[in-house]
């Protein structure tokens, strides 16, 4: 007999607490799905705190819902809000004018491909798209790097679960770390989390120059890099430094995100830098309810662009709670199983299967 999503709440909602309550009562439950006797949640602490505090809780109620007639596996994951605060690297001085540079874009050594991920704008998922991206190209078996080229607003450290300082072992080359089968990098690992980057172009720019040079990246089939939104010097720096396959243009279906999307396909042809195809975010979304879908940001405004620029149209992917949660709690969708994550299996699939990863 499956199992009900009733009967799953009524185990949680089993689940006491240390100072009373349970996980239910204290509306502690998010992203719960009941899907082929597969249950996945996520535990939202309101503090990093308060989340070490719940791993105990989050065994028991593991271990009930395995109980359950009907279960066949259990996923569970908790998040919180913010990081531990970090320090800087010793020995390493991250943020200086950028070296001389002739010539043309330059090869990285080791890296086959990299591939740039923009937006026109902010807030269209950029950077959630790039973290899960790189998961699901790692699980489809490539070897996959990932650089937070946002200076200004680093957020992949909290996407991809990662607050540990990066290593120098001589005081010039940075070690990456890892997380969820990618290496990765970036300046938000060298700062405390609430700490501003008030810096003049040169040093934007010769920052951007140290991650890419500096980092012991290895041996890499593909490259993602994580653009902050616009056109600005980051991304001038990156096409006339550095040899890319090309880049991908994130976009929400709705007008105002389009206009911007068309500025960031107009400078990277000006920089010659080829444009791989377009990617539809927050495409539609299901209400986790009553199934219900609806068109938030429009639909198909992405599709009908790629076609009105003669680009590949290469992804639809949903506007979901899970995908943000995920995010939150340091391990992307992609990491797991479900529709979302399917999405971008998907989208993994057709860049490698297209020689682009």
């Amino acid at each position: 007999m499956a199992v009900t999503r009733e009967a799953v709440m009524g185990a949680l909602d089993g689940v006491a607490l240390d100072g009373g309550g349970t996980l239910v009562s204290r509306d502690l439950i998010r992203a719960l799905t009941v899907e082929g006797g597969m249950v996945r949640f996520v535990i939202e602490a309101p503090t990093p705190e308060a989340a070490r505090a719940l791993a105990g809780a989050q065994q028991r109620a593991e271990a009930a819902l395995r109980a359950l007639p009907g279960v066949a596996g259990v996923q569970a994951v908790i998040t919180a809000h913010g990081p531990a605060p970090r320090a800087p690297i010793p020995g390493v001085r991250i943020g200086q004018h950028p070296a001389p540079h002739q010539g043309g874009p330059a090869r990285v050594a080791g890296i086959d491909r990299i591939i740039a991920i923009g937006s026109g704008k902010g807030g269209v998922g950029k950077s959630t798209v790039s973290s899960n991206l790189a998961v699901a190209l790692a699980r489809e078996g490539r070897r996959v790097g990932l650089l937070d080229a946002d200076i200004y607003g680093p957020s992949q450290p909290r996407m991809m679960g990662v607050s540990k300082r990066p290593a120098s072992p001589d005081g010039k080359t940075i070690l990456p770390l890892r997380a969820h089968g990618v290496t990765m990098m970036s300046i938000g690992l060298m700062l405390k989390e609430d700490e501003a980057v008030v810096w003049r172009g040169p040093m934007i720019m010769g920052a951007l120059q140290q991650l890419i040079t500096q980092v012991e990246w290895g041996e890499l089939d593909i490259l993602i890099v994580d653009l902050p939104p616009g056109t600005g010097d980051i991304q001038l720096t990156l096409c006339q430094r550095t040899e890319l396959t090309g880049a991908i243009i994130v976009s929400t279906p709705q007008d105002v995100a389009l206009l911007d999307a068309r500025k960031a396909l107009d400078m990277f042809r000006k920089l010659k830098t080829p444009v791989l195809g377009l990617i539809e975010n927050m495409s539609t979304f299901v209400c986790p309810r009553c199934g219900h879908e609806s068109q938030i940001f429009g639909h198909g405004g992405v599709a009908a662009e790629a076609v009105a620029q003669d680009l590949p149209y290469l992804a639809e992917l949903p506007l979901d709670l899970s995908v943000r949660l995920a995010g939150d709690a340091g391990t992307p969708v992609a990491a797991g199983d479900g529709p979302a994550a399917e999405a971008y299996r998907r989208l993994a699939r057709r860049l490698i299967d297209g020689g682009m990863a």
